[in-house]
């Protein structure tokens, strides 16, 4: 009895000086900006891909008086904002499932092309962009999503502007035109950098005209992963900004619907 009168202060002072927390002091507040374009009839998809298309299971008041929706949907993997997965072009890389959490988030960097992208549609991302953003704002950290602003989010939905042709079918692949990463740059970051994740406002990390896909192989071989037709990267800082990427999680999936949000902290 007398140990436990002696350790009753310091149970109350332990208890009466414990710091206090708040919402605030755990989650950093900012402005969030939303990446993702929202999936309708207006969606941009590859030309071979299935588009999104909603039926509506039933929407309106019920026998029982109260209102009452439902809907289900049908959609190719690849196409509006989402994830390519690296199972996309590498066997036996990670599915969407099985993509570790710590590789969907972390710091961005925007590296702006557009000033050469919107001049030539078939413009490839190149090292001497990545030298020349590094020289005014220091070398690219391990574990960053580099993010490219080619500005073409500008022309969404029109989907002649934004992919080269509005036309549909397999035919309509060799019209394609739009910038991507050149794969001489996918293999300088692959060798020189350590990425969880590439980023564009285009419909492919390989450019329009690509018949073999050369940065996807690259990238997606060391389980780099890819996000494609991002919204509103021009409202993101070059540094300073976080992401947080959540795929639809898909079994064995090689894409998914992407809802990428980032915040551009206080």
């Amino acid at each position: 009895m007398r140990s436990y009168l002696l350790l009753l202060p310091l149970l109350i002072i332990g208890c009466t000086d414990a710091p206090k927390t708040t919402y605030e002091d755990k989650f950093p507040t900012g402005k969030w900006i939303d990446l993702s374009y929202a999936y309708d009839e207006e969606t941009i998809f590859w030309p071979t891909a299935e588009s999104f298309h909603l039926d509506t299971v039933f929407a309106g008041t019920t026998e029982g008086g109260y209102y009452y929706s439902a809907f289900q949907f049908c959609l190719a993997e690849h196409g509006g904002t989402h994830l390519d997965s690296p199972v996309h072009f590498s066997e036996g890389k990670w599915s969407v499932d099985e993509i570790p959490l710590d590789k969907l988030m972390g710091q961005a960097f925007v590296i702006d092309v557009s000033e050469n992208a919107l001049q030539d549609r078939d413009y490839l991302i190149s090292v001497e962009d990545i030298q020349n953003w590094e020289s005014a704002y220091g070398q690219i950290p391990d574990d960053a999503i580099l993010l490219f602003r080619t500005g073409y989010e500008t022309y969404w939905p029109d989907r002649e502007a934004y992919m080269g042709t509005a036309e549909r079918g397999p035919e309509a692949v060799a019209k394609l035109h739009f910038p991507g990463i050149d794969p001489e740059l996918a293999q300088w970051l692959v060798d020189n950098r350590s990425i969880k994740a590439v980023g564009l406002d285009t419909p492919s990390l390989d450019y329009g005209q690509s018949t073999l896909f050369e940065s996807h192989q690259i990238l997606n071989g060391q389980n780099i992963l890819g996000f494609e037709n991002l919204a509103k990267l021009s409202e993101l800082p070059a540094v300073g900004s976080w992401v947080i990427a959540m795929p639809m999680k898909i079994r064995g999936g090689s894409g998914a619907p992407l809802r990428i949000l980032a915040l551009i902290p206080e």
